[in-house]
């Protein structure tokens, strides 16, 4: 009898048969899959995988991708506190993409069940405001009082459909986020509550953009009209913009600034092209 203790941790002399190594099914590209296949694919897709699939049916456009790619959200349900949750946030600009009745409702449900979080949420209510997402009242005020200005922007596009919250947007107008005031400003005057013209004003003379521009037309008083008039000769890639503002001011001062601009930049043109 051998009386040396055997060393149990030893693998000398032990011919273990290997185990098989894990294999990953090779899947095909997403940009290779028919439709009924990409959508198929994206429930059960890899994490890496499930980025190209949701980008591939954004890009088609496939609303009925919709109820998978909202699925594709719920799957990371409780992450992305602090950082963006790619997977999710690929679902999302999607969503974004395939627009529609459908997926506006499924990026309601993800906010509403709060299923993205923190810079995620962030997107999720950019999404909102772009394709029309219905929230409730009670969670639009939360979003209007929350501690990140960006989403606290961002759904002020959701909020100006809902007359309840008009008193808190106006209270945002003195946002110390210069960001979140100019968001309730457009909004505010999207639906034509004056008290956005002050601020509206200002952006128009230090920051104009399509988006003031549309926002003042309907609250424009004549300082605004005499604005646009200016921004119409003035800044070539909002000329457009402000001339369809005045036109659409049902006010004969409109008219006047809005021909008198055109003259203007017909006179430019014609110097142009003499010289």
């Amino acid at each position: 009898m051998c009386e040396q203790q055997l060393d149990l941790f030893s693998s000398a002399g032990i011919h273990a048969v290997r185990p098989l190594p894990l294999s990953r099914e090779l899947r095909p590209a997403a940009t290779v899959l028919d439709d009924q296949a990409l959508i198929a694919a994206i429930p059960d897709s890899i994490l890496a995988g499930s980025i190209a699939l949701a980008a591939e049916a954004g890009r088609r456009r496939l609303a009925a991708a919709v109820p998978n790619l909202e699925s594709l959200c719920r799957r990371f349900s409780g992450f992305g506190i602090d950082r963006m949750v790619p997977e999710q946030a690929a679902a999302l600009q999607a969503l974004a993409a395939i627009g529609g009745r459908e997926a506006a409702q499924a990026v309601s449900r993800l906010i509403v069940r709060a299923v993205v979080q923190g810079p995620t949420l962030n997107l999720a209510v950019s999404t909102a405001a772009q394709i029309g997402s219905a929230l409730p009242p009670d969670v639009l005020r939360s979003l209007l009082r929350h501690p990140d200005p960006g989403i606290r922007s961002s759904v002020c596009g959701c909020a100006r459909r809902c007359p309840d919250l008009i008193a808190v947007m106006i209270d945002l107008l003195d946002d110390l986020n210069q960001g979140v005031a100019r968001s309730a400003a457009c909004a505010l005057g999207q639906i034509g509550r004056v008290e956005a013209r002050p601020m509206l004003a200002k952006l128009l003379r230090d920051e104009p953009s399509e988006e003031v521009i549309d926002a003042v037309s309907s609250i424009a008083d004549e300082e605004c009209m005499v604005q646009l008039g200016r921004i119409a000769r003035t800044e070539a890639a909002l000329s457009d913009a402000a001339l369809n503002a005045l036109e659409d001011i049902d006010q004969p001062r409109a008219n006047a600034i809005a021909t008198a601009a055109r003259n203007a930049m017909h006179k430019s043109s014609f110097a142009a092209i003499v010289t």
